[in-house]
């Protein structure tokens, strides 16, 4: 479709308008109080109509694969969103406001987008689960990381990382974090801290050395290490093969 359908806005509750070749939406929408579920994905948007960041009502907003550069400060004004897909677009930053939406608890998707850091403002989304921000060109993290204390997911892969903040071992309800085809030369030895942790994904680093804290970690059951080529295998990794733990050297 290059034209989006007739429908009648009071009774929607949810609207899919998935892979198309939209560019607008109409502005009879903007009486759909009620919609609680909307996805453009794969469409060909630029903009979005002002009238759609006052659809408080709004609980899941997918806007991947178009082409956004901006998130307007606007979006603030969800206040039930749960769940954000900004993926596949050409965002190069975020909005401060993000980190203001008190029920996004769910999933907030970034990947594959042109982005150089993470607001400091995001780490107040202290109830998200889910972060996956990868195929970006993050350098840093932001120091504020571990205020986010219910990731169960943190996905970062094929960015710049060189380095993690120390205050990631308090993300004590972890349980995957992946970090594949970033420049890590050392993990911080706060990473003891991630007691829930079973996947940690570290292919194609800069690795030359690994901290012992990583056979404290009580969950751990697949430890990825492939593709660091200066890394120095300790003798402890056979210990953590022996309790159980999957080693991939």
């Amino acid at each position: 479709m290059t034209e989006p359908p007739e429908v009648e806005p009071d009774e929607l509750i949810r609207l899919d308008l998935d892979r198309n070749r939209l560019t607008r939406l109409p502005e009879r929408l903007s009486a759909a109080s009620g919609l609680e579920h909307l996805s453009i994905y794969d469409n060909e948007f630029d903009t979005l109509p002002g009238w759609l960041w006052e659809l408080h009502g709004l609980r899941v907003l997918n806007l991947a694969d178009n082409r956004f550069t901006t998130v307007p400060p606007d979006i603030g004004g969800l206040i039930r969103l749960h769940t954000l897909d900004l993926g596949h677009n050409a965002l190069t930053s975020l909005p401060d406001e993000l980190g203001e939406l008190p029920e996004l608890t769910e999933y907030l998707y970034l990947a594959d987008n042109r982005l150089t850091e993470l607001p400091d403002s995001l780490c107040a989304l202290t109830r998200l689960r889910y972060l996956g921000a990868t195929d970006n060109a993050f350098t840093e993290l932001p120091a504020g990381l571990g205020r986010m204390q219910a990731l169960r997911e943190l996905r970062l892969q094929h960015n710049s990382l060189a380095t993690l903040p120390e205050s990631i071992g308090e993300l004590g309800a972890l349980r995957e974090l992946h970090l594949r085809g970033n420049r890590i030369s050392r993990l911080p030895a706060a990473v003891a801290g991630l007691t829930d942790l079973r996947l940690l994904d570290l292919r194609d680093n800069g690795l030359t050395e690994l901290p012992k804290a990583l056979l404290e970690l009580p969950s751990l059951d697949k430890l990825d290490l492939r593709w660091n080529k200066h890394l120095r295998l300790p003798p402890w990794l056979d210990d953590l093969e022996e309790r159980g733990c999957v080693v991939l050297r």
